[in-house]
């Protein structure tokens, strides 16, 4: 059974990792589910204390990604247009690929204020903060599922070997 639930961890923690780059795939969640399947063995080092802290960080990192280029726009002087937009560029981008996931949130940040009649330079400082929330973002969900994907590994290991 051990094997089993480190064969799952280690599973859940690859997905959580690719995650972090495809949005359509709950990547600080599935790291975590990893960890805690690991918890379930019998030989691990992992204390309640290491589960609740993943776990928050798990949830602040998920929040994070879907609000932060939304507020950022908000923060930077964008209008209601311009963070409605970068929120539909999101969404959109999902179902372009690679490309749409990564510039959705600045074109449609970037449509949302010239629809406003937003100064063009104005629009393009929104958008990019857009841009720069999401990137943060990933950066932030590619550290953790990396920080997890080694833990899982390190204890994966001791467990199945000792």
């Amino acid at each position: 059974m051990e094997y089993i639930l480190v064969l799952l961890a280690l599973i859940c923690a690859i997905c959580g990792l690719a995650g972090a780059i495809l949005p359509v795939i709950p990547g600080p969640p599935l790291s975590f589910a990893g960890l805690l399947l690991l918890r379930l063995c019998d030989n691990n080092d992992i204390d309640g204390t290491t589960i609740i802290i993943y776990g928050i960080a798990a949830v602040v990192i998920t929040l994070l990604d879907y609000i932060a280029p939304i507020w950022l726009t908000k923060k930077t002087g964008g209008s209601k247009y311009g963070t409605w937009g970068a929120g539909i560029g999101m969404l959109v981008g999902l179902f372009m690929g690679p490309w749409g996931i990564i510039t959705g949130p600045f074109l449609g940040a970037l449509a949302g204020e010239l629809i406003a009649k937003t100064p063009a330079n104005r629009a393009i400082r929104t958008a990019l903060m857009s841009f720069a929330a999401f990137m943060l973002t990933t950066g932030l969900k590619f550290i953790y599922g990396i920080m997890l994907l080694i833990m899982i590994a390190i204890e994966g290991w001791k467990t199945v070997w000792q």
